[in-house]
């Protein structure tokens, strides 16, 4: 927890006592992806000391939002996961991430890590009231890395890489932020950024992420 309390009877004080420390809200971004070993929030987290994120991992542990896992052999070794309590920040971690799409300086081929852009800045902009009931699989292939997320009854859910998607979007993750953003389409993104998938599926995409440009090919 923060050094200090804010000493305030108010629900974002007593947040901000838990999860307003530098870093905090990042590391939790970083697990709300998935189970992480040390090693990997340290690659994710480029500029945190080794021994500050052990710091963190540990205030996070003691307010019950993080613990610590052993994966079976063959993998055998301990990762850090979000704990139900944990797993409650999302919203919050949704909302920041709208809140803070403004603020960021035009993204830069190369510059924007893919898990972020999918999992960061274009899950949060899911509109829940739209998606109510509705499917959809997406596989991202940005920058080499191929990153799956999946609508499944209006939630966002444990993508089956195993099926076959409604669409595929290829290129870049910059170019995807830029899609995020609307500051660009599709049209205007090409050929940074394609999609491959019916025009149903690709309008099913523009009414689920509205903040998102997708325009159907011709």
């Amino acid at each position: 927890m923060p050094g200090k309390s804010y000493d305030q009877y108010c629900g974002i004080a007593a947040a901000l006592d838990v999860v307003g420390d530098r870093w905090t809200l990042l590391v939790l971004r970083e697990l709300s992806f998935g189970r992480r070993r040390f090693t990997d929030l340290r690659t994710s987290l480029p500029g945190i000391a080794s021994n500050l994120l052990t710091d963190r991992l540990r205030d996070l542990e003691g307010a019950g939002l993080v613990e610590q896992q052993e994966l079976p052999a063959p993998a055998a070794r301990t990762v850090y996961a979000l704990t139900s309590e944990g797993r409650r920040i999302g919203p919050v971690l949704g909302a920041l991430a709208k809140f803070g799409l403004p603020f960021l300086a035009d993204p830069v081929d190369g510059g924007v890590r893919p898990r972020t852009a999918v999992h960061g800045m274009l899950a949060p902009l899911l509109d829940g009231a739209a998606a109510a009931g509705r499917d959809l699989l997406v596989r991202f292939d940005l920058d080499g890395e191929e990153l799956w997320l999946q609508v499944r009854g209006g939630r966002l859910e444990r993508p089956d890489r195993s099926a076959d998607p409604d669409l595929v979007l290829t290129g870049s993750a910059a170019a995807l932020v830029e899609l995020c953003r609307g500051t660009a389409d599709l049209e205007a993104l090409s050929p940074r950024l394609t999609v491959r998938g019916s025009r149903a599926a690709q309008r099913t995409f523009r009414e689920l992420f509205p903040a998102a440009r997708v325009v159907p090919t011709a």
